[in-house]
Formats: structure tokens, C-alpha cells, sequence
């Protein structure tokens, strides 16, 4: 399953955004003992529901984020997904990652129609936009060795990282080069070259970080976090970065992460990552479709040493 979503519209975007049925807005008021007073969809996202809640009770007024797993093959390819969520925010509960509360989950959909987790909601807005390149990058690499730095504890339940298939395991049509692709599916299949176990956020990108006042205050969509090598985080935000805006973005956030964390960049990471980006749809350019193979190319070179 390719997780590509966080800052773009899609097929899916009405059903996403559809007001939750009756049982939904049930469910939270019998969580919270409180009454819905207005709803309000998020956009972007493909694989979840997500809206803010408002709600009234004695003890005043406050607004949750509800988000529902409402895609049926999202469920059926990981039907623990809601759980794994819940999960990952009550373990990151007792560290500094800045990441929501979990309020009440559902992890069936028993009570509230489909998997559902309430949660509090982050103060703070998404930017793909900044005024100031330099700085974003600096506050979305910042994030990254607080998360790599968390305990992992013996009792965690998060999985291994393992990346996703592609959509197809024929190389893209667009691609210049196609005996690239033939060498990274070999990679792919092979054993990891990056052994090293961190607890990672595995979709990390700046469609799940949130910012107030040009600071992060927040890390939201933790459901495929995994034990794995930093190196997965920082290439999954660079292979978004190429998508939004280019290589040469991509790249200086990988340079500041390497500079502010300490640590080497595997190139690994970047190979595993862009089979499964490359598949599924492929940059919106013919500069962003350049830019990945030349990445592909580049990370295929480092790991041939």
C-alpha cells in the first residue's frame, strides 16, 4: 500500500469529507460526556476521515480531532490500523515528541461505524509555503532526533519497518533510464543495508507537521510508526520535498538533518522509498520526474560504494 497521501486532493476527497454519520458523533459524545456543537472536515489526506469537533460540556468548550478509517481497503489491508494509532500517541504520551493525546479509540468500529480514534487537537497549521526555505527545513529536520531519540521500551508493539510495494513492479513509463528500476527492485527484495533500530515515524513530511508562529508545534498521523533506521524519515521527507518543489530542496533537508542530528544519511533508505514513490502516480512534472531518477540514480551509485 502506498501511504502518498498528506497534501493533495483526490477521488476520495468527498467521501473523506462527508459529515460522520450519527453513530460517529454518538460515540465522541459518550467518550467525552460532552455535546457536539459544530463539525468541520480537514483536507488533504487519502486514507482517513479527519474533522475537527467541537464540543460543550460543564467543563467548558474545546475542539478534538475525530478521524475515521472510512476506506474499506485501507481496513481490509490493515485492520489494526486505528489500534496502531491509539497506540503509538499513549506511548509517545510520556516523551518530548509533540504529538496529540489519545481520547477514546475504536478499533473495530463496533461503536462508531468504522476503526475511529479521538484524540486532542494540536494547535497549529500545515505549510508548504514558507517565506522562509531555510528556516522550514531547519524546524522539519529538528523534529526528527527527538523521535529517533525516544526509549523503546519492551513492552512497544510497533512493528518493523518494511517498505511498501509498489503499485507495479514494471518501471515506470516515464522513466528515462528503466535499467534503474531493474536494479532497485533488486535492492528492494534484498536484505537491509541500514540495520540501525529507532523508533520512526515512517510517513514523516510536512503534510504531517503542523506550525504556529513558525515553530513546529506538532506531529500528527502516527498509525505506520516502526521500528527502523533514521534514515527511513529523512528520505521519505526528502522524496515529498522532490514532489512539491525539487531535488535541491530535497537535498539541503537532508543536509541539515545530517548536521543537526549527527548522523550519516544511508542511501538505503532512498532507494526502498522511491520504488514505492515512484509507483504510484510519479511527480506532477517533468522537472519533479527528472529529479527522482536522478535521486534513484544517485542512491544506487552510494550503495554500489
Amino acid at each position: 500500500m502506498s501511504h502518498s497521501h498528506g497534501f493533495r486532493e483526490d477521488a476520495r476527497s468527498g467521501l473523506l469529507r462527508a459529515r460522520p454519520p450519527r453513530d460517529a458523533i454518538a460515540w465522541v459524545e459518550r467518550s467525552l460526556e460532552a455535546r457536539v456543537t459544530s463539525i468541520r472536515a480537514v483536507k488533504g489526506g487519502t486514507s482517513s476521515a479527519v474533522h475537527v469537533v467541537r464540543v460543550s460540556s460543564p467543563r467548558g468548550v474545546e475542539s478534538v480531532i475525530l478521524r475515521r478509517y472510512v476506506v474499506p481497503e485501507v481496513n481490509l489491508e490493515e485492520p489494526d490500523i486505528a489500534a496502531r494509532e491509539a497506540h503509538a500517541l499513549q506511548f509517545l504520551s510520556s516523551t518530548d515528541v509533540l504529538a496529540p493525546s489519545v481520547l477514546a479509540v475504536d478499533t473495530t468500529g463496533a461503536e462508531a461505524g468504522v476503526p475511529t480514534v479521538l484524540m486532542s487537537r494540536v494547535p497549529g497549521r500545515l505549510d508548504w509555503a514558507p517565506n522562509d526555505v531555510a528556516e522550514w527545513l531547519r524546524g522539519l529536520a529538528s523534529v526528527l532526533p527527538v523521535v529517533h531519540a525516544v526509549p523503546l521500551t519492551p513492552g512497544h508493539r510497533f512493528g518493523d519497518f518494511r517498505p511498501y510495494a509498489p503499485s507495479s513492479w514494471d518501471p515506470p513509463p516515464w522513466m528515462q533510464r528503466p535499467a534503474l528500476w531493474d536494479r532497485a527492485i533488486g535492492i528492494f527484495h534484498g536484505p537491509s543495508h541500514d540495520n540501525e533500530r529507532v523508533l520512526v515515524h515512517r510517513d514523516y513530511h510536512p503534510g504531517n507537521v503542523l506550525w504556529r508562529r513558525r515553530r513546529v508545534t506538532g506531529v500528527v498521523d502516527w498509525e505506520s510508526a516502526s521500528i527502523g533506521p533514521p534514515s527511513v524519515d529523512a528520505s521519505w521527507c526528502r522524496v515529498n520535498l522532490i514532489g512539491q518543489f525539487d531535488l535541491d530542496i530535497g537535498d539541503r533537508f537532508v543536509g541539515i538533518w545530517e548536521q543537526i542530528s549527527g548522523r550519516r544519511h544511508h542511501p538505503w533508505a532512498d532507494v526502498v522509498l522511491l520504488v514505492d514513490a515512484m509507483s504510484w502516480s510519479g511527480p506532477r512534472s517533468e522537472r519533479g520526474r527528472g529529479d527522482m531518477e536522478h535521486a534513484l540514480a544517485r542512491g544506487l551509485a552510494e550503495l554500489a560504494g
